[in-house]
C-alpha cells in the first residue's frame, strides 16, 4: 500500500523492473541511481524521494556487500568500502531521513544473523560492519523515539539472493546449521520488514 522509491547503482533496467512491479500495484514507484559507497548519494536520494512523493514514512537500509578473507589481506579500500555501505550510508540515509520524515515513521535496516554467531574465519570486517549497524540502529531509537519514529534492525539467517545464492558451493553446509534446513526466500524477510513498517511494529 505505498508508494516506494528504491535505490541501484548498475542495474537501471532491474530497477525499472520494479518500478513497473510497483505501479501495477497502483502505487507510484521511483529508481535514484544512488551508490551506498558513496553516502551523499544516498542522502540525496531520500530528501528526492520526500520532494517527488510527497512525504517519507518508512526508511529501509537493505544495501550490502559481503567482504570475506584472510585478515592480512583487506585492503584500506576494502574497510572503507565495506563500512561505507553497512554504516556510513545507513547513518547518512537516517540524518537526512530524520529531518524529512513524519512522526511515527520507521528506520529498518538489514543486518546479519552473523553477529551473533561468526561461524568461521574470515569474516571479521563483515561482521564489524553490522554489529556497528547494530549499534546504530539502538541510537537511533533514543534519538527519534520522541517523535514515534522506531528503529529496528532485522538479521537474516542465509538468503537465497544475488550476494548468497542457495546453489553456492557451500549451500548445503549452510542449510545443515539451520533449524528449517533451507535458505529463506527474499520475501521471508521482507515480511518482517512489511511488519516492522506497518501498524504491528509501532512499539518495536
Amino acid at each position: 500500500g505505498a508508494d516506494v522509491a528504491i535505490t541501484y547503482v548498475r542495474s537501471a533496467e532491474r530497477a525499472a523492473q520494479v518500478v513497473d512491479r510497483i505501479e501495477a500495484q497502483g502505487r507510484r514507484g521511483m529508481a535514484i541511481q544512488a551508490d551506498s559507497a558513496e553516502p551523499d548519494q544516498v542522502a540525496d536520494a531520500v530528501r528526492r524521494t520526500a520532494e517527488v512523493l510527497g512525504r517519507l514514512d518508512v526508511l529501509v537500509n537493505n544495501a550490502g556487500i559481503f567482504a570475506l578473507g584472510e585478515l592480512g589481506r583487506f585492503s584500506r579500500r576494502d574497510v572503507e568500502r565495506t563500512l561505507a555501505i553497512h554504516v556510513h550510508a545507513p547513518f547518512a540515509a537516517a540524518q537526512a531521513a530524520a529531518e524529512v520524515m513524519a512522526d511515527g515513521g520507521r528506520i529498518i535496516s538489514i543486518g546479519s544473523n552473523l553477529v551473533e554467531r561468526t561461524g568461521a574465519p574470515g569474516m571479521t570486517l563483515y561482521t564489524m560492519s553490522k554489529a556497528a549497524l547494530t549499534g546504530l540502529t539502538r541510537g537511533l531509537a533514543h534519538d527519534l523515539g520522541a517523535r514515534g519514529i522506531t528503529a529496528n534492525v532485522v538479521h537474516p539467517g542465509n538468503t537465497d539472493t544475488d550476494m548468497n545464492p542457495a546453489d553456492a558451493p557451500h549451500a548445503d553446509e549452510e542449510r545443515i546449521r539451520t533449524p528449517l534446513g533451507r535458505y529463506a526466500d527474499p520475501a521471508d524477510i521482507a515480511a518482517t520488514v512489511a511488519h516492522l513498517a506497518g501498524e504491528g511494529g509501532r512499539f518495536i
